[in-house]
């Protein structure tokens, strides 16, 4: 099965670095394991003769199926059924792994999608992203982005010798491709991606032609190092039963000169054309559209830990935690009503894809970045303290204070083992290192929030909303005047 051959894949002569040392059999590393065994289940799904249809598309009239964050729209249907993929593996995992590659798939697949009309910007283009697209389709490959540059001097650009240094550029051009020098961050699930998909987010002048490039990294390239944040995985599984199996590891990649083949590199040198790609609304609304279905599965979730919890105390009778409670709702139904939007009113693109509407996920991501920090917030407020009296493992109910655990730590309507068994998942949740990297996550995944904001702003067609104003003032000047 496909997740098996996953696994085995990841044995490359890929560099990924953990705690100063050089990772070797990724699967069996107790950083990777549980992570890489809910991946492998997942990519299993595509087997499953029960499960295949929800999340996968059979290939050009083949029996063989792929993700269907591969399939390209033409059709309300077909773009139901890449949001029934997205929602699927979503709830498996409870939302909790953003980049189980169906992002990224979902960009290579806006790319083909547009390639003709993306081929003014490269006469090579439509060659390079058809071939690299039917490659990643077929080989079931793990995709993932690394897009920041160094956050060494935000204060300085790269007229700034120190910050030149350490961008991503090219240093040498040569028949073979490119070869780069410098990093990139924050690449999460890139000990286990086959290939990176590496741009910026800057607009370079055209004096910066070296830093201005879209590339397709294979994680195996000589001179490229996986550089691992600390762990957060906990093997543990009764009492960290998130962190066991969700640590979905951020990095940072080091490029020692790395050589970029030709065929990776999708364009290079000219900053007007790399923003173009990279701002191009098919490829943007596809995979912007997984990130709003995930996040639905994650603020059920978190709204399901909390209604658990307050049952669990009998606090679901008050007023002000019915309120919060009734909160959580509302987040949710507001993230699922913008995603219906964006689907409903999906349009053809130039080529005849059909994409959703950007607005609606745009709003859906910007106002994410505030709604599961409140959640979080809420979560801790119906809890309180029960979060840190809970003991310090299951095994305290088989040792000689059994009867007395059973006693104290009862619930209002569960037993006490149940009730320690939910307290230490939320505690996975709001307290572990997990659970405070994915409020981080959540807040910035999707860029700058202030900025994401101000963009929607920009980008509105606000005198469609300031007409009406004017109009109605003008009516009203003309009718008060006195007659002469």
């Amino acid at each position: 099965m496909r997740g098996e051959a996953f696994l085995r894949s990841l044995n490359d002569g890929r560099q990924v670095w953990l705690e100063g040392v050089q990772v070797g059999q990724l699967p069996e590393h107790p950083a990777f394991k549980g992570t890489l065994d809910t991946i492998r289940q997942l990519f299993n799904t595509l087997d499953d003769p029960a499960i295949r249809d929800i999340v996968g598309f059979k290939v050009d009239n083949t029996d063989r199926y792929a993700h269907s964050s591969f399939l390209v729209p033409y059709s309300h249907e077909q773009l139901a059924k890449r949001s029934r993929s997205f929602d699927y593996w979503s709830q498996q995992t409870h939302g909790m792994m953003s980049r189980l590659s169906d992002y990224a798939r979902s960009l290579v697949t806006g790319w083909y999608a547009a390639r003709k009309e993306l081929g003014r910007l490269d006469p090579h283009f439509e060659h390079k992203i058809t071939k690299y697209y039917e490659e990643a389709r077929d080989g079931d490959l793990f995709l993932t982005t690394a897009i920041i540059d160094p956050q060494i001097d935000r204060s300085k650009d790269l007229d700034n010798s120190r910050i030149a240094d350490r961008f991503l550029h090219v240093v040498k051009e040569t028949s073979e491709g490119i070869v780069v020098r410098g990093a990139k961050m924050i690449a999460t699930g890139a000990p286990y991606t086959h290939d990176f998909i590496i741009s910026s987010f800057l607009k370079f002048e055209a004096k910066d032609r070296n830093y201005a490039h879209v590339l397709i990294v294979p994680a195996n390239s000589p001179g490229l190092h996986i550089v691992c944040r600390e762990s957060f995985a906990d093997l543990r599984g009764q009492d960290h039963p998130l962190s066991a199996r969700y640590e979905e590891m951020d990095a940072v990649l080091f490029f020692e000169d790395v050589l970029i083949p030709w065929e990776r590199v999708l364009l290079f040198g000219d900053s007007a054309k790399v923003l173009a790609l990279r701002n191009n609304k098919s490829a943007n609304a596809l995979a912007f559209h997984q990130n709003i279905v995930r996040y639905v599965a994650k603020l059920e979730f978190v709204a399901g830990i909390t209604f658990a919890v307050a049952d669990s105390i009998g606090a679901g009778g008050f007023l002000h935690v019915q309120e919060k409670l009734g909160e959580l709702i509302t987040q949710i139904d507001v993230i699922k009503a913008l995603v219906i939007a964006s689907e409903t009113q999906a349009k053809p693109d130039e080529t005849g894809v059909l994409v959703p509407e950007l607005s609606y996920i745009h709003t859906a991501r910007s106002i994410g970045t505030k709604f599961y920090p409140r959640a979080i917030e809420i979560l801790q407020q119906v809890g309180g303290g029960g979060f840190v009296q809970a003991p310090s493992g299951m095994e305290d109910f088989y040792g000689p204070l059994t009867n007395l655990m059973h006693r104290y730590f009862e619930g209002a309507s569960i037993s006490a083992e149940k009730k320690v068994q939910l307290f230490k998942l939320a505690w996975d949740l709001i307290g572990s290192p997990l659970g405070a990297r994915h409020e981080l996550y959540e807040r910035f995944y999707a860029g700058d929030p202030v900025r994401g904001y101000a963009n929607q702003y920009n980008d509105y067609d606000k005198q469609r909303l300031t007409d009406p104003v004017w109009q109605l003032l003008k009516q009203s000047s003309k009718n008060s005047r006195t007659p002469m």
